[in-house]
């Protein structure tokens, strides 16, 4: 239990009908009491209606709601008080509180003290802040999913498989006499290691997804000058965010935004057009275009020539052979574009008559998220928590080979132990004081 007891504002302090203001701690009680006008009392869960004073001056008209440690969020007792959302009311009443005892929090040790107090483990505290920063409903129905623990029992059951591993390797190891168990040091070890080990890469291949998807999708529109990439931009953000003009070179720095499409987030980064030129100026862009490549999860190439897109320049192929990219053929409300070609990877579009619906469709196609949030399927987004499983991949797969290669089974089981403690660094189950303060400093004050 902590020894002070910490307050922060749940809501924004800004002018709005109700601020909550929430208190936990040992002292909760005793300190609500000194300002309460009706004497509080530990009693399970109760909402109950009153005045805050300050030596008898009356500050506010509020409710409370009163939880009873365990039985709270944090684990400890929890008082959040219900005001009226002015400014001043609410600084006047953390003021208030600060006086009486309390302390203001630090970022996330709400939840810090809510995982430190086993009431939930490491996954569910980083979907809290998952949730509050979701973007899109696919990062949103993660979040939920993970706080609301449906499938953390997956790391644990790949922990309990390795320790039943350990567990059999280490008595070969004591007792060598045992007939029985030296069949699990061959074939069933390895057997066992194999379909683990593809379990947890399958978690790591469907979590970078997820994380991508969580983050935004970073979409880069690439293409010969005057071809529309602006427009397209502008149809895709539905604004005027680029200039457009028939001059080609209007483009000569990157220019972004961000749209939700509902179960994707798109970061649009939209590029000078790649050409020969001699102004510095715009080379400036292009070789700027040319850099942005890297961190792209998709390419859309614009063209408003079918010939173009399918024989793109050479140093264009170059730049987007390890990318996923979409063919767009834009202006086909122009007579002169040619409608033409079955391409898997193309869509026809007249981004000037903000006619994209095919481009978003295709898009939405390309990053199907029916599996991303199936209830049953665990998703980590977090890159650390994601590090670690692909550490733990690495283990089984080094444990396998020396099992393969003929090492002693002392050797093998350095490995799997490994794996085991990094699955309960992913749960925190073990964890350091330093990771901990900096994991929670990037929640929300209040969380």
């Amino acid at each position: 239990m902590f020894e002070d007891t910490i307050i922060a504002p749940a809501t924004a302090i800004v002018k709005q009908a109700i601020a909550i203001i929430r208190m936990s701690g040992a002292d909760s009680y005793k300190i609500i009491n000194k300002i309460f006008s009706k004497v509080v009392v530990p009693n399970g869960k109760q909402v109950l209606y009153g005045y805050l004073s300050d030596n008898r001056e009356v500050i506010d008209q509020v409710v409370l709601v009163c939880f009873e440690n365990p039985n709270s969020f944090t684990g400890e007792d929890i008082i959040e008080i219900n005001c009226h959302g002015g400014i001043l009311i609410t600084n006047k009443i953390i003021k208030l509180l600060i006086k009486n005892g309390a302390r203001l929090a630090n970022r996330g040790e709400f939840s810090q003290r809510a995982f430190l107090n086993g009431k939930l483990n490491l996954v569910q505290t980083n979907a809290i802040n998952d949730l509050v920063n979701a973007t899109n409903d696919t990062s949103a129905k993660i979040a939920l999913n993970n706080l609301q623990n449906k499938n953390t029992h997956l790391i644990r059951a790949y922990r309990d498989e390795l320790l039943d591993i350990i567990a059999n390797i280490e008595v070969n190891i004591d007792y060598p006499e045992y007939d029985g168990v030296g069949d699990l040091t061959t074939q069933q070890l390895n057997q066992r290691l194999i379909i683990l080990q593809q379990k947890i890469n399958d978690l790591v291949t469907l979590s970078k997804v997820g994380k991508i998807i969580n983050e935004g999708i970073n979409v880069l529109i690439l293409g010969k000058p005057n071809v529309g990439k602006s427009s397209l931009l502008n149809a895709l953000m539905n604004e005027d965010k680029a200039i457009v003009s028939d001059l080609p070179g209007t483009t000569r720095d990157i220019v972004e935004g961000k749209i939700n499409l509902g179960p994707l987030t798109l970061n649009i980064i939209d590029t000078a057009g790649l050409r020969k030129t001699v102004d510095k100026i715009e080379q400036i862009g292009i070789d700027k275009a040319r850099q942005q490549v890297k961190t792209a999860d998709l390419v859309l190439i614009v063209a408003d020539n079918y010939l173009d897109l399918v024989n793109l320049d050479r140093d264009v192929e170059e730049l987007i052979k390890a990318k996923q990219y979409l063919l767009v053929l834009n202006k086909n409300d122009l007579p002169n574009v040619a409608k033409v070609g079955t391409a898997k990877n193309l869509v026809a579009i007249s981004a000037l008559n903000r006619d994209i619906k095919d481009l978003i469709d295709k898009i939405l196609l390309l990053y199907n998220t029916e599996d991303i949030i199936k209830e049953d399927q665990l998703i980590l987004s977090n890159i650390k928590q994601i590090s670690l499983l692909e550490k733990v991949a690495n283990s089984l797969k080094n444990a396998y080979n020396n099992s393969t290669s003929g090492f002693p089974v002392d050797i093998i089981n350095v490995d799997l132990h490994e794996a085991w403690e990094i699955l309960g660094e992913i749960l925190g189950e073990n964890y350091e004081d330093d990771l901990l303060s900096t994991i929670f400093s990037k929640y929300c004050l209040g969380k």
